[in-house]
C-alpha cells in the first residue's frame, strides 16, 4: 500500500492497525517513495481449526485410558 506524507501522519493510527495485522505501507513525497512502515516482527498466522483438532488428538492419546480423578490427580503433580 502506498500513501502520502499527509495522508499518513492524518491517518497513522489506522495505518499501524494495518501493519500490525502484518501489512507494508510504504510513505511517499511527491510520488517517490521515502519510508517503509513493516511489522516489528513477524507475523504467526494459525489455522485455528487444524490447531484445535491437533490438540483433540493429543487428548485422546493421552488420556484415553485414565479416569477423571486420575486426570486430576495427574495434573496436581
Amino acid at each position: 500500500m502506498n500513501i502520502g506524507v499527509y495522508q499518513a501522519k492524518t491517518h497513522l493510527p489506522e495505518l499501524l492497525t494495518k501493519v500490525a495485522q502484518g501489512e507494508q505501507v510504504t510513505i511517499t513525497r511527491h510520488g517517490r517513495p521515502i519510508a517503509r512502515l513493516v511489522p516489528s516482527e513477524p507475523v504467526r498466522v494459525y489455522d485455528v481449526r487444524g490447531v484445535i483438532e491437533e490438540l483433540k488428538a493429543l487428548a485422546k492419546g493421552r488420556h484415553a485410558d485414565l479416569s477423571i480423578k486420575e486426570m486430576i490427580a495427574e495434573g496436581r503433580r
